[in-house]
């Protein structure tokens, strides 16, 4: 947060001084009010990249058996650029390497895990173990050290579904 903070000061002193740099070569015909003028779009335009850049650079932070299987894109109406360029805030994913598939009355199980990303002031992450029957394509939670399986939280996914897609490939 600090290492942020001092990036968006230097980007914004470096743009107030391509301002100063444009009034001293118009020979002092540009207004004075120029300066601060670049020095805050400077700012402005490093928020706005850190924000979009965020995405991918946690995804090449991933090791290569980790899947994307869902983003969030949100529209925000005090970043009214996030109307026509939505930001994403969330994502999920699933790492193939920590799959573990099983058979169970001839139908196909997997038990995964499905890490979530989301971006606040600090990156938060969480995980949940689930269990996905592929031949019937429903998916609950697993809870607590022994993996109980939380029958009332059970869902369908349809073939269609990334996830499924992803924790299915031979569905």
């Amino acid at each position: 947060m600090i290492w942020h903070l001092i990036a968006a000061l230097f980007a914004g002193l470096g743009t107030a001084g391509v301002g100063l740099l444009l009034r001293s070569l118009s020979g002092k015909r540009l207004p004075r009010w120029i300066i601060p003028v670049c020095g805050g779009l400077g700012i402005l335009a490093f928020q706005i990249h850190h924000e979009y850049s965020w995405f991918h650079y946690k995804q090449q932070q991933l090791p290569e058996s980790a899947t994307v299987v869902s983003t969030k894109e949100e529209r925000m109406f005090w970043r009214p650029w996030t109307y026509l360029f939505p930001l994403t805030t969330a994502f999920s994913v699933i790492d193939r390497d920590s799959m573990a598939n099983m058979q169970a009355n001839e139908e196909q199980v997997v038990e995964f895990i499905l890490y979530r990303f989301e971006k606040e002031y600090i990156d938060v992450v969480q995980h949940q173990a689930y269990l996905m029957n592929c031949t019937a394509g429903e998916m609950l939670p697993l809870m607590g050290e022994g993996h109980r399986p939380r029958l009332s939280e059970l869902r369908r996914v349809d073939a269609s579904d990334p996830l499924f897609q992803a924790v299915c490939p031979d569905a």
